[in-house]
Formats: structure tokens, sequence, C-alpha cells
């Protein structure tokens, strides 16, 4: 089984939009909507869609915003719980191409790999509709990244992600740190040191056109500082292994 998580904050225009997408693929995904106390009613156009679909798309009302990373932690237990095979990233604003979803299952499924990657990076800059000044500073954070923690990933704050059930069992959950972007890179980081298998699918990136960007200055210098302590703990931990 597939389950797509999907963080939302003030999704109202965009959410309904993303699950038709998501449920009119040639395979067949659940969606798990993760929603933050949204006061604009994104929840309760979820939950009308749930009389429509009622076996596929689940919904976790939290009160008040708790971060990105939180909301995925608690995605990534409900969906251990209910014993999902393939758990996917995406945002629900339309930057991540719902047909990408069958790229990323294909690398899992197919193809070998623990983690995917929709990467905008691994074959040159796939960006489209962001302010050059973004670019450049998303851009430059990942090879940041790359060389303070020797991770071999073009793309390491991608929040367009398919897992494997066992990395998620493995990693423990409870010892992620990060809330902002810089869980995307911790969770990445964490799950080379297990041992999984990552591998990068190139995707196009597109800036939202509708709701308002989550984005913040003290999101990258969470991601900043971050890096440098993931990697000086990394001297004093022992991570746990993949079990083959």
């Amino acid at each position: 089984m597939r389950l797509v998580i999907i963080p939302t904050y003030n999704e109202k225009e965009n959410i309904e939009n993303i699950i038709r997408a998501v449920f009119n693929l040639p395979i067949d995904f659940h969606v798990l909507v993760i929603d933050d106390g949204s006061p604009d009613g994104t929840a309760d156009i979820v939950k009308r869609l749930q009389t429509e679909f009622t076996e596929q798309l689940h919904l976790v009302q939290r009160k008040g915003k708790l971060g990105l990373g939180t909301a995925y932690i608690a995605g990534f237990k409900w969906a251990i719980e209910h014993k999902y095979d393939y758990i996917f990233e995406m945002d629900a604003d339309f930057s991540h191409n719902p047909n990408d979803l069958l790229k990323l299952y294909d690398a899992c499924a197919n193809q070998g790999a623990d983690l995917a990657v929709g990467s905008r990076y691994v074959s040159g800059v796939n960006v489209v509709n962001w302010p050059m000044g973004r670019v450049l500073m998303s851009y430059f954070a990942s090879k940041y990244v790359r060389m303070v923690l020797g991770v071999k990933i073009a793309d390491t704050t991608a929040g367009f992600v398919c897992y494997k059930r066992q990395v998620l069992e493995t990693i423990e959950l409870d010892k992620i740190q990060f809330k902002g972007y810089a869980f995307q890179i911790e969770m990445k980081y964490t799950s080379y040191k297990c041992g999984f298998v990552i591998k990068e699918v190139p995707i196009i990136f597109v800036n939202r056109e509708l709701g308002t960007s989550k984005m913040s200055g003290g999101i990258f210098g969470e991601a900043f500082f971050g890096v440098m302590r993931l990697k000086i703990q990394s001297w004093f931990r022992k991570y746990p292994k993949k079990v083959c």
C-alpha cells in the first residue's frame, strides 16, 4: 500500500485539486492530510472529500502550527501503524507534480532504492518561477550540506520523497530534532548513516501559484546551523543499521 502525506496550513485554494490529482493517477495511492489548525477551512474541505473517498482519504487535525517536521513525524507514525509499504512526502501547492509520485515509487519498488528523492538539482537546476536569489540560496545550501555532511545527494533539502516503511521503522523517529526545512536534511542524513540506499529522481519544481509560501529566513538559519549540529552529533551517536 502507498500513502502520500500532505501537511497543510491554509491551503484551501489547493487541497481539493491536489487530492483529486493524486487519486486520478493510474495506480492506487492513499492520502493522509496533516492539518495544523488552518483557520481558512482546509480541514473542512478534506472532511467533505472524505465522504467521496471513504477508504483512500485520511485526516489528522492538530491544534496550531507545530512545524513541518512534527507533522511528517506524526504522519510517519500513522503510516507505520497502518502498515503502509511506501510512504511519500509531498507539498499541497502543486510545486511537486503528482505524476512524479509514479517515478519515486518506481525507484523504490523496482530500482533498488530504500529512499527516493524528487531532486531539483541532480540534472542541472530544474526550478520554475522562483526568484533568482531563492534559487541560488537553495542550490548552494544543498552544496553546503553535501560538503559538511559528506552525503552524495544533490538536493538535500528536497521535500518530495518516497520512503520504504523499513527506513522509517529503523531510523528512530523520536530522535529527529528539527521542525523546519532542516528536518529534510536530517531525515536524509540519518537514512544515509543507517545504510539505506538513496536514489535521486530528477523532477521540475514549480513555485506555487495559489496560497502563501511558508518559507522564512529563520527556516534557512535553522538549516545552516543545524547541519553543523548534525555533523558533531554524528561523531558520538550510534546509528541503527539497515537489516537486509
